[in-house]
């Protein structure tokens, strides 16, 4: 007993005892896991389970009649192992706030709570300070390239997106922020769970922005939690999934905002999601109370309907080129009619659903 074992995909009667053995603790398996492992006893069933999706832990269960043997410290210790063999040094994990002092003596470090909801920890006690200190070092050094100052009446603010891909509407919010504001941090979701790589949403946000001189770009970091990573699995449903993303989320950024001075978020209005719609009320909500004021602008419309990333990709999926030249910008659309962009359109057409990527 104590050997952990890696659970494979094709091993239905595991999955199903790991699925039985978390629901025992009030967990749903999660649907984003690259790697479930588990202890058996001496009788082969699975009393213990933990699992990851990239750089995080979650999913950690251990059967009631083993607690007290040391089994979720062994499960938390060959995960990490497995960590290290990706290259993973920066590592975070999700769990209940009832279970994180013990996750504290195991080495883990909480960035931020949402009360009675969920923890969110890391293995670096300095993680999300050098996160900060690193959006503060890009501002310094755009503000010195543009010969830029702020004074303490000067007007900051932020947008957060995705923009896969960058599209006219995503364009038109930022136009909007920098025509209101004297400096705009614009943070695009760095990790790597869209269709588009970051690499190339960073390459057209680039193109995009060039004729706005106060908007600074960084790179998201892990700090500004995605759908892909977070995790809905402890929560009782997708509703109360969407309200714990959002508040954690929306925490984080809170911290964000201090450390540069930022006073206003923009946020395009949203008819089609139904989970960011939901985040929207809860950042009109949230927002106010941490000092920051909450701007929701009208999505632009081509047409009479709202430009959207997920329309831009059904459009390349559909191979509808006309109707998709309407809703990007020249930059984004060379760029997708190139031959470099070759390998993002496979990947759309072999996609069956485009539009929740």
């Amino acid at each position: 007993m104590s050997e952990v074992t890696k659970i494979f995909p094709s091993d239905t009667r595991a999955l199903a005892e790991v699925s039985a053995l978390l629901e025992q603790e009030g967990i749903r398996l999660d649907r984003n896991l690259d790697y479930i492992s588990a202890i058996r006893d001496d009788d082969y069933h699975i009393i213990a389970t933990g699992s990851m999706f990239h750089n995080t832990l979650r999913c950690f269960a251990v059967d009631h009649r083993h607690r007290g043997e040391g089994l979720l410290n062994t499960i938390v210790s060959h995960l990490m192992e497995q960590q290290l063999l990706r290259g993973n040094l920066e590592v975070f994990l999700y769990t209940k706030p009832a279970s994180a002092r013990f996750f504290h003596d195991l080495g883990f470090y909480e960035i931020a709570r949402v009360e009675g909801r969920l923890v969110f920890m890391e293995n670096q006690p300095q993680g999300f300070s050098r996160c900060l200190q690193r959006f503060q070092d890009e501002t310094a050094a755009f503000l010195k390239d543009k010969k830029q100052t702020l004074d303490d009446s000067s007007r900051t603010a932020a947008i957060v997106m995705n923009a896969n891909p960058f599209t006219l509407g995503h364009r038109s919010l930022i136009e909007r922020a920098s025509r209101e504001n004297d400096l705009v941090h614009l943070f695009l979701v760095s990790e790597d769970a869209s269709l588009f790589p970051f690499a190339v949403r960073q390459k057209l946000v680039m193109a995009g922005i060039e004729e706005f001189p106060n908007v600074c770009l960084h790179a998201s970091g892990p700090y500004i939690i995605s759908n892909a990573t977070f995790p809905s699995y402890f929560l009782p449903d997708d509703d109360t999934a969407s309200i714990g993303h959002a508040e954690l989320d929306l925490t984080l950024f809170g911290k964000i905002a201090a450390a540069l001075g930022i006073h206003r978020r923009y946020v395009g209005e949203e008819p089609f999601s139904q989970v960011t719609d939901c985040y929207n009320q809860v950042m009109r909500e949230k927002l106010p109370a941490l000092g920051i004021e909450c701007c929701v602008v009208p999505r632009l419309a081509v047409n009479g309907r709202a430009v959207s990333a997920s329309d831009v990709r059904q459009c390349i999926k559909d191979g509808d080129w006309e109707h998709l030249q309407t809703l990007v910008p020249p930059a984004t659309y060379d760029w997708l009619k190139s031959g470099d962009a070759a390998a993002v359109r496979r990947r759309i057409a072999a996609t069956p659903d485009v539009r929740h990527h």
